[in-house]
């Protein structure tokens, strides 16, 4: 074993020197071995020889194949540099020759006569019928001449006219000199006739410069203008008009736009549309322009000053929305008594609240002109509603005053004088009667506060002497506020309470009586009277619902208005009914039976007057008063 491990050894090494393992082997046997090796180097010498011969001669077919493509390539891109130089020259030929058929002399762009008009106008000189007649390039060279003689004729006429011209303008300049010289004198006269004019209430300077600023007014609101100051100089003296805004925007609006316009001006206009190109707006952005564009006002408005009797003033403020075509109109209140004592009477007064319901149903919260819907549409605008504390209320009965009428079916809406001239004069009462009834509403709310019904004179006889419930509470509700009352359910169900209305909360008491008046007032108080629903807390709760005594209480209040109305117009409506219903207070709880297992006095003692403490199977009391006899009774 040890001695075949080094021939392992040395095997290994002679594999690794190159050469067959014979020759290896055989290394120290002589010069035979070694003239074997130098032959087999001396033919891998000329073998790797032949190898780089042949390598040199691959590249250099390589290099001669690349130069023979190179020069094809400059040939084909000669012969198409040759090819595309002919055809340039084929369209620039083609390009003249349509230049020389598309040719029109500057003869071609005059109008001139016709043949048989120049031969029987023009003389035998220009003419010449025997040459012209058969030459059609000397027929035109004739007529060229005759619209030149004629020219030359036109153009003395047209000196001729301008001297003329020139002599009557300056007898103008001279006329306009003698007038501009009466100018500052006849101001002078009206300046010293201003006393007068005032004196006599007749101030035509002033009228005059509103008639002018009146003729820029879009068509509705000049239609108003006029009508009102037709009614207000035949009817009404304490209605006043007048125009505010900026006129010489509404001027610009009524001018219209020039046709031509300088290169300068196009120029500019051309650059500044470059720079607003620079930066695109978003699509947010451009909703809101055209939200902007579509609601823009036009700058002039129409101001209607409204003087009631006990000195208070009613400012109605016109606006004419140019792209939805209607009118809107915003409303003020101003008086000479403090409007802040009453905290309940807070939205009596609002612009928002003021002119609801006017005419049935006008709530003014959505646009009447049908188109306005579409309008919307494309610009985003969900209702119109949210829009009316900026530019105002469309109430219809302004449309109708603006002259404005949308038929369903007409294309476009017509501006009528006459639909104005018959709304004017009831609208004016109206709204007169609206500023009159809130005012007094603002004062009984005043004295309702404090826990004071106010009665007037002339109202006396309709409650007896000695009322012993009384007004302890006074409040305003929301809508929201009434509608959760369970005892106004059955309001709410019918109908008779929308978000339009005003809601109140009253609150009677008498000993541990305790009496909830829940009060719908419709803004056309007091043509609609108020609606009351009532809620009786003493031994337990009770209502109309449940209570016959209670609903024929509320028939009281809310049916028999006629006996409460007071004199005209009825604006003591309110109170009267607050009065009554403490009357039926005292008339419910003292007719009430006691209890005989409780000892001592009664609670309510009986101080009223009945023929008859109950009636029927429903065990009615006596709620009808009877003056002058002063007892009740039933109805």
């Amino acid at each position: 074993m040890t001695s075949d491990a080094p021939k392992k050894r040395k095997t290994k090494v002679l594999r690794s020197e190159g050469g067959t393992p014979e020759m290896k082997r055989g290394r120290g046997e002589g010069d035979q071995q070694c003239a074997e090796v130098e032959k087999r180097r001396m033919q891998g010498c000329i073998l790797f020889m032949n190898l780089k011969k042949l390598n040199r001669l691959a590249h250099m077919r390589l290099k001669r194949g690349r130069d023979q493509t190179h020069e094809a390539k400059q040939k084909v891109d000669v012969l198409n540099l040759q090819l595309q130089n002919l055809l340039y020259e084929v369209f620039h030929l083609q390009k003249e020759i349509s230049k020389c058929l598309e040719f029109k002399s500057k003869h071609e762009e005059i109008d001139l006569v016709s043949e048989e008009e120049f031969y029987k106008e023009a003389p035998q000189e220009i003419s010449r019928p025997h040459f012209t007649k058969n030459d059609l390039h000397q027929l035109t060279l004739a007529r060229l001449d005759w619209e030149l003689e004629q020219r030359k004729r036109l153009a003395e006429k047209y000196k001729e006219s301008q001297a003329t011209k020139e002599k009557i303008h300056e007898s103008i300049e001279v006329i306009k000199q003698h007038l501009n010289s009466l100018k500052p004198g006849l101001n002078d006269i009206m300046q010293a006739s201003l006393p007068v004019q005032q004196y006599l209430s007749m101030p035509y300077e002033q009228t005059q410069k509103q008639t002018e600023v009146a003729r820029h007014l879009p068509p509705p609101l000049y239609v108003l203008f006029v009508q009102a100051n037709a009614y207000g100089q035949a009817c009404d003296k304490n209605l006043s008009v007048s125009i505010s805004g900026d006129v010489d925007e509404a001027k610009a609006l009524s001018k219209p736009p020039e046709d031509s316009q300088d290169d300068e001006s196009d120029s500019d206009a051309e650059e500044e549309q470059e720079k607003t190109k620079r930066r695109r707006p978003t699509t947010g952005g451009q909703l809101d322009d055209k939200r902007r564009e579509m609601l823009k006002k036009h700058p002039l408005s129409l101001c209607l000053d409204l003087k009631c009797k006990d000195g208070s003033i009613l400012h109605l403020s016109f606006y004419y929305l140019m792209n939805l075509n209607i009118m809107t109109v915003k409303t003020k209140v101003s008086t000479s008594t403090d409007l802040n004592a009453a905290i309940s009477a807070g939205d009596l007064l609002k612009s928002d609240t003021l002119l609801s319901c006017l005419y049935t149903s006008d709530h003014g919260q959505d646009t009447p002109n049908p188109a306005n819907r579409y309008q919307f549409d494309k610009v985003g605008i969900v209702c119109f509603a949210d829009y009316v504390e900026e530019l105002g209320h469309p109430y219809k009965w302004v449309q109708s005053l603006g002259g404005l009428n949308f038929p369903r079916d007409a294309a476009e809406v017509p501006v009528e004088d006459s639909l104005s001239a018959s709304k004017m004069e009831s609208t004016m009462k109206l709204l007169r009667g609206r500023v009159q009834s809130r005012l007094a509403l603002h004062k009984q709310f005043a004295s309702l506060e404090h826990s004071i019904i106010p009665v007037s004179s002339e109202c006396q006889h309709l409650f007896p002497a000695k009322i012993m419930s009384h007004l302890a509470h006074w409040t305003t509700i929301t809508h929201e506020e009434y509608r959760d009352l369970a005892y106004t359910r059955h309001v709410t169900d019918a109908g008779l309470a929308t978000e339009t209305d005003l809601y109140f909360m009253g609150v009677v008491e008498r000993g541990t009586a305790r009496l909830q008046a829940a009060v719908v007032l419709n803004p056309r108080y007091p043509e609609v009277s108020p609606l009351f629903s009532l809620s009786l807390s003493w031994k337990g709760e009770r209502s109309g619902r449940t209570d016959d005594n209670l609903r024929a209480m509320e028939s009281e209040v809310n049916v028999f208005r006629d006996e409460l109305q007071g004199p005209r117009p009825g604006h003591q409506l309110l109170t009267n009914q607050i009065s009554r219903l403490c009357v039926c207070l005292d008339v419910y709880l003292e007719t009430e039976e006691q209890d005989d297992s409780v000892e001592g006095p009664r609670e309510f003692p009986r101080e009223k007057m009945c023929l008859r403490t109950v009636r029927g199977p429903n065990r009615l009391k006596p709620f009808k008063y009877n003056h002058p006899q002063g007892f009740f009774s039933h109805r």
